[in-house]
């Protein structure tokens, strides 16, 4: 029996919330991750559950069983193959893609999985830097890079990846040159929670508030002459 789009949602949404935490992911934050309401997430962990999708411990959360990480590293497959086409190939903008991915995720062939895939050179990251599972569907490693907000003023590092799930971020760090790839010295750390980086794209300085850093992760450049 194949499983629903909404089913697949889930899936992909804890293999992501998995790929950022040891533990075993909560209801609230996939609540949250799906803007919908704990009892909704409840109704479909058991059904998850049931299925075999999902492995639950009362008051401690869920993991995905091996058959359930299968099914997300395919949805996510799909998506970031989908991201980086629209990008290159139909000239979509890098903050449009994530929700016109969504819709197409669930409804691509595997035959036609295979055709973007080598229309793109077989990619190994999307338009975001995420990593994009390989045909086989083992699971990429977890990249090494950090939150910019963990490092500090005269740090340098480079853009590894940017979380794709708000367009307005997604613009914002564009209109800045912050793009994986690119290099940032770390100007200021304000105790407020501002970050004023300068980025080597543009050659200028970007303010970077909590909720707009928290999306680029980065991993240490080299250090800046000074």
């Amino acid at each position: 029996m194949m499983l629903s789009d909404v089913m697949e949602d889930y899936l992909k949404a804890i293999y992501q919330l998995q790929r950022e935490t040891d533990e075993r992911i909560k209801t609230s934050a996939i609540a949250e991750e799906l803007d919908v309401t704990s009892p909704t997430v409840t109704s479909m962990l058991d059904k998850l559950e049931e299925r075999g999708f999902v492995d639950r411990e009362k008051y401690r959360g869920v993991t995905l069983t091996d058959e359930g990480e299968t099914v997300a590293l395919e949805v996510v497959r799909h998506h970031r193959l989908l991201e980086a086409y629209l990008t290159e190939h139909l000239d979509y903008d890098w903050a449009e893609v994530h929700e016109e991915a969504d819709r197409l995720e669930h409804h691509i062939s595997e035959d036609f999985e295979a055709r973007v895939a080598d229309a793109l050179g077989q990619p190994t990251v999307d338009p975001h830097g995420s990593p994009i599972p390989s045909a086989d569907l083992e699971p990429p490693e977890r990249p090494d890079g950090k939150s910019v907000t963990e490092f500090e003023e005269g740090d340098v590092v480079v853009v590894e990846e940017v979380a794709d799930r708000d367009a307005d971020v997604l613009s914002y760090l564009a209109d800045h040159g912050v793009e994986p790839g690119v290099e940032l010295e770390i100007v200021e750390v304000a105790p407020f929670g501002m970050i004023t980086a300068r980025s080597s794209e543009h050659d200028e300085s970007v303010s970077l508030p909590d909720a707009v850093a928290h999306h680029v992760r980065v991993a240490r450049g080299a250090e800046v002459e000074q």
